[in-house]
């Protein structure tokens, strides 16, 4: 059934079930995607995030490695809900500064995953994968003899040599188990877009008025990045599954992307009095039909227009813009895929939406070892953060806030072994929206 559909369905009990995302105590973030949506509140995000790239400095990268952008959890040309292709992925990669994609297509046996872009072209690294039974996956060969495998020989097989799985759409398996994993998602861009009831019927509801359908042309022309960042929440259920996880195991945190290039809108003409609204990837029979008794201003919209006409078109996710809006920065040593593979598995890796500001030049250490590696427990331990732009920053372990403060760099000591990450938030648009998720230091 198509998403708009059961959008629809829904509208009758979204104001029940709806409740805003809270999370991070006093770093709550302020505004509901729907406030952040109006005009006041996108030019008020421009504004800042303008003023926050004028207050950025150039870090170095750590001696002897680099910071790739990469994305995890990437479609195209792989289902009929995906409506991008591999390159136009690739030349939107380029006008994003992406340097790494791990594809997921979606498993559609015959066909192998692994037999998509496995290669470097025009300066972005294609690594094939999939996301199958839970996870997304990346193999260093083909597993389609033992794709039905039993769960724990599967997961063994993925992960053999430099191989990598990680658990995805944690909203939909919160209990199941990370045993054997090199990692989870710890943020997932469609599981915001999943809870925006309000805020994605308010966008049907604008497209079929005229004078509304043409303020949010103007809004997505003027502010692109703002409003696709508008739904962005804090991933509170991915994180506490993380925290979770890291008081017994090593998981690397994630971004999922899930990019389709498959949110353009449209609204298409039936007759005078009534429309069809979905997105580019859906059947005529599976898009939405609204009526001028619902919508009068559809009458002024299908006006001079004969059926079958597109009268609103509106591009929410080309990939450029979805991969500024949240990626992975993987820290290796060079860009071939066996040393993409192996930072990963070792935690050297973090998550940020870029849209907000370039976090090039992060770093998380403490004596002995940085991001990623385990160090042994003494008296006086000291980690330590830089970063590019001053932010509000907070360090965790299992979850529990350990120290708070603002700047440019964190210093803090720890009183007992755990698994401590960094979170960095920036002041937008009136409010603190979460800006960057660090992997571990594990402190045995």
């Amino acid at each position: 059934m198509s998403f708009w559909i059961q959008l629809w369905a829904l509208v009758a009990i979204t104001a029940v079930l709806f409740r805003p995302v809270c999370g991070a105590e006093e770093f709550t973030t302020r505004f509901s995607p729907s406030e952040r949506m109006t005009r006041v509140r996108l030019a008020a995000a421009q504004e800042s995030v303008q003023t926050l790239q004028r207050a950025r400095r150039n870090v170095p990268v750590r001696p002897g490695f680099q910071d790739f952008r990469c994305i995890l959890h990437a479609h195209a040309e792989d289902s009929v809900h995906t409506g991008g292709t591999r390159p136009e992925m690739l030349a939107d990669a380029q006008t994003a500064g992406v340097r790494g994609i791990f594809l997921s297509d979606h498993f559609r046996p015959p066909r192998d995953f692994m037999d998509s872009w496995r290669l470097l072209t025009n300066g972005v690294r294609f690594i094939p994968g999939s996301e199958v039974r839970g996870f997304l996956i990346y193999p260093e060969r083909s597993l389609m003899p033992e794709m039905q495998a039993p769960l724990p020989e599967f997961v063994s097989r993925v992960t053999a040599g430099r191989g990598l799985i990680f658990l995805s759409h944690i909203e939909e398996r919160p209990d199941h188990p990370l045993e054997g994993l090199t990692g989870l998602e710890i943020y997932n861009r469609h599981y915001d877009a999943k809870q925006d009831f309000r805020g994605l019927l308010s966008i049907v509801m604008r497209m079929t008025n005229p004078e509304d359908a043409a303020e949010l042309s103007d809004l997505l022309k003027q502010y692109p990045d703002e409003l696709l960042a508008s739904q962005v929440q804090y991933p509170a259920a991915y994180l506490e599954k993380w925290d979770s996880g890291t008081r017994t195991l090593r998981l690397t945190g994630v971004a999922a992307n899930d990019c389709h290039h498959n949110q353009i809108l449209l609204v298409k003409m039936i007759d005078a009095d009534t429309v069809r609204v979905g997105t580019i990837v859906d059947k005529d029979e599976d898009m939405q039909t609204v009526s001028a008794t619902l919508r009068p201003g559809i009458r002024r919209l299908t006006a001079g227009r004969k059926p079958g006409d597109v009268l609103v078109r509106l591009d929410f996710d080309p990939y450029f813009r979805s991969f500024r809006n949240v990626c992975t920065h993987v820290l290796a040593t060079d860009q071939s895929e066996l040393s993409l593979r192996q930072a990963l598995k070792e935690g050297r890796a973090y998550v940020s939406h870029d849209w907000m500001g370039d976090p090039t030049g992060f770093d998380f250490e403490t004596d002995g070892g940085w991001m990623g590696d385990e160090v042994p427990w003494r008296p006086g331990l000291e980690l330590r953060a830089q970063f590019p732009i001053p932010a509000q920053f907070r360090l965790l372990c299992g979850g529990d806030v350990i120290a708070t403060g603002y700047g440019p760099r964190m210093t803090a000591h720890v009183k007992g072994p755990g698994a401590y990450r960094v979170e960095a938030w920036l002041e937008v648009g009136g409010e603190l929206r979460p800006w960057l998720y660090s992997n571990p230091i594990y402190v045995r």
